[in-house]
């Protein structure tokens, strides 16, 4: 349930980018609000993505959606401790498995979106801040109001996302706990093959948040 709520977050705040030179020299906050009302616009018309249309989908993610995240170092992150120990072929195809994971999974929840609106918190920002955290709430009639923080810094490229945190439950620390006991019970290489397998059936499956 938190890995849905925060691939349908990433559709309203940081889909559809009109332009990646833009993007570049816009501040985090401004470029999250101004591409929420595109998308929540081209998701309200597209009546193919509604009914589930994955070749529309998948288009529109490796082009728009994807720029603004560094899965390199989310990569990195989740993998932990685990990191320096895997050679350089498994780094570059634990990122670009986790990459397509969340891709296919994201790609799925995009099309079940419905009335959900962003409502984004009062933000400043320092010209010398190279590290911010973007607040924002996802709202939908009939429930509780989401918290969604975005952990965002400064690239040559613009600003990227390398965490989220969903109600107080930071995705990064939520997947690794998975990877770790996944690499303790069958190493890097078991990792790897279990996100391709998972990345296949269109599914993630994080570790259950504490108490859940």
């Amino acid at each position: 349930m938190m890995l849905r709520s925060f691939l349908m977050s990433l559709a309203l705040v940081f889909g559809m980018n009109a332009s990646l030179a833009w993007a570049a020299d816009t501040p985090p906050d401004v470029l999250a609000r101004t591409t929420t009302q595109e998308v929540l616009a081209i998701l309200k018309q597209d009546k193919a993505i509604q009914g589930g249309d994955l070749s529309r989908v998948y288009p529109l993610v490796e082009a728009k959606i994807l720029p603004n995240f560094d899965f390199n170092r989310m990569t990195q992150l989740a993998v932990g401790k685990h990191w320096p120990g895997a050679t350089p072929q498994q780094k570059q195809a634990l990122v670009i498995q986790f990459r397509n994971l969340l891709v296919r999974t994201y790609s799925r929840s995009l099309t079940e979106f419905s009335n959900q609106t962003v409502e984004f918190k009062p933000m400043t920002i320092k010209p010398d801040d190279t590290d911010v955290t973007v607040h924002t709430e996802i709202r939908q009639p009939g429930a509780q109001p989401l918290p969604v923080d975005y952990s965002m810094y400064k690239t040559s490229f613009g600003w990227k996302v390398y965490d989220v945190v969903i109600d107080d439950v930071s995705l990064v620390t939520n997947y690794r706990s998975s990877f770790s006991s996944t690499i303790r019970q069958s190493g890097i290489d078991g990792l790897i093959k279990t996100l391709a397998a998972q990345s296949a059936g269109g599914t993630a499956k994080p570790a259950p948040r504490p108490g859940s």
